[in-house]
Formats: structure tokens, sequence, C-alpha cells
């Protein structure tokens, strides 16, 4: 197809990843204040009220007003994450505990740089591509990308909670095309999830390029590390 006019990338389970589970992450910070819970039953709660929550997006609100929504976006999740696995109570006051959880997050320390992330943004700047993000996350992504050495190599960085829309959505997709400023096609997308990047980026005339990590059967569109994209 030829060398694309920009790569767009997901952000999350394609350039980082959580170091080892949220569940594991949840159980060290509870241990802090010396109750135990389950990191396997928190990982599994978290992942049952992730998938049951709604998409971080609030088209509804004023610019001013998304960082507390995001803040109660994931107090609820994380509320409820421990409330199933059998933790909330021993916790007592989670309102002064969430706080330096939810802060955590927009740090490294919970996250781990896959090895092929920077290698390939890398490559892609040396070949003149321009490369943005595009993720169903929150503000606190900046500070992330920034803490993990990304931030320089990225043109753009595209998140669900500013935009009022989350990837499949085609709105998330042209508000980061805009925000990259409106390169020539052919475009790309990479990520790790089947329907939110791969279907949304062909839903709206991009290359959507599923990223395998886990490795399975690899054809056209699908690799197993960023670094094979224009190998």
């Amino acid at each position: 197809m030829g060398q694309p006019g920009a790569i767009f990338v997901d952000a999350v389970g394609t350039l980082f990843g959580v170091r080892g589970s949220v569940g594991q992450i949840y159980s060290e910070w509870a241990a802090k204040i010396g109750v135990t819970v389950s990191p396997a039953a928190l990982q599994q709660a978290f992942i049952q009220v992730f998938q049951a929550a709604p998409a971080c997006a609030f088209p509804e609100l004023a610019p001013g007003e998304i960082p507390a929504a995001e803040y109660r976006y994931w107090y609820q999740i994380t509320e409820q994450t421990f409330a199933q696995a059998g933790g909330l109570a021993a916790l007592g006051d989670f309102a002064a505990f969430f706080p330096a959880v939810y802060a955590a997050f927009a740090t490294a320390d919970p996250w781990e740089l896959y090895p092929d992330a920077l290698p390939a943004l890398q490559a892609w700047q040396a070949q003149g591509i321009p490369v943005g993000v595009i993720s169903n996350f929150d503000g606190r992504l900046y500070r992330v990308l920034d803490a993990l050495g990304l931030s320089p190599w990225l043109q753009s960085v595209t998140i669900s909670s500013h935009v009022g829309a989350a990837k499949p959505d085609a709105r998330i997709f042209q508000a980061a095309w805009q925000a990259l400023g409106q390169p020539e096609p052919p475009l790309w997308h990479i990520g790790d999830s089947w329907t939110a990047d791969v279907l949304g980026a062909r839903a709206v005339g991009w290359r959507g390029i599923y990223l395998c990590r886990d490795g399975g059967k690899l054809e056209t569109d699908r690799v197993q590390r960023l670094t094979d994209v224009l190998a």
C-alpha cells in the first residue's frame, strides 16, 4: 500500500501495558494501609466492572468540567472493583484511599513500556512519518507518555474523554486526523483491540492493523510487534 501519510497508534496495550495487572496494583495500594485483598479477586472484579462501564467520554461537558468527570469515572470503577472483590469495607474511608491510587496511574510506576515501542516510533520518525496516539483514556495519559519518554516521538495525542467519543466511534478518528494536521491518505491505525482499533479504523477508510502480542496466526494487517510495521 506504500508508505502511509500518517500512523496512529493506540496507547495502553500497544505502546505500554499495566505492570502485572490492575488487580495486583490495587492490592499493593491496599497493603500500604494494612488491608489485604487478593490480587486475583481484584483483577477479576476489575475486568467485569470495567467491561460493564460506559466509555470514558463526556460529550455533554465543557472542557473545564472534564477532569472532575474523569476522576468520578475512575472512582466509581475502583470502588465497585473493591466492593465486588470483598475488600471495600476493610479499606474504611474509600474517599481518602482513592486519590493516591488515581494519581499513581498518572506516573510511570504502574506501567511497563513495551520494548518495541520506542524503536518503532524512532523508525517511523526517521522515515518522515508523523505519528499520533488515539486512546480511550483520560487526561492522565499526557503525563504517562511524558514519564515513559514517548512524548518527543508523538505529534498528537487524542483521548476519548476530551473528544467526547471513544473508539470505535468515527468521531475520535476524525478528531485525531484534525489534530495531526489533516495528513493525506493512506492513514494507518495500529492497536490491540480488534473492535475498537481495527474495525474502527477501517470504518473510516483507514488501514487497521491488529497488534497481537500473544502471537497466533500472523497474516496481512496482523503483527506481533510494532517494529513489524514497515519492517
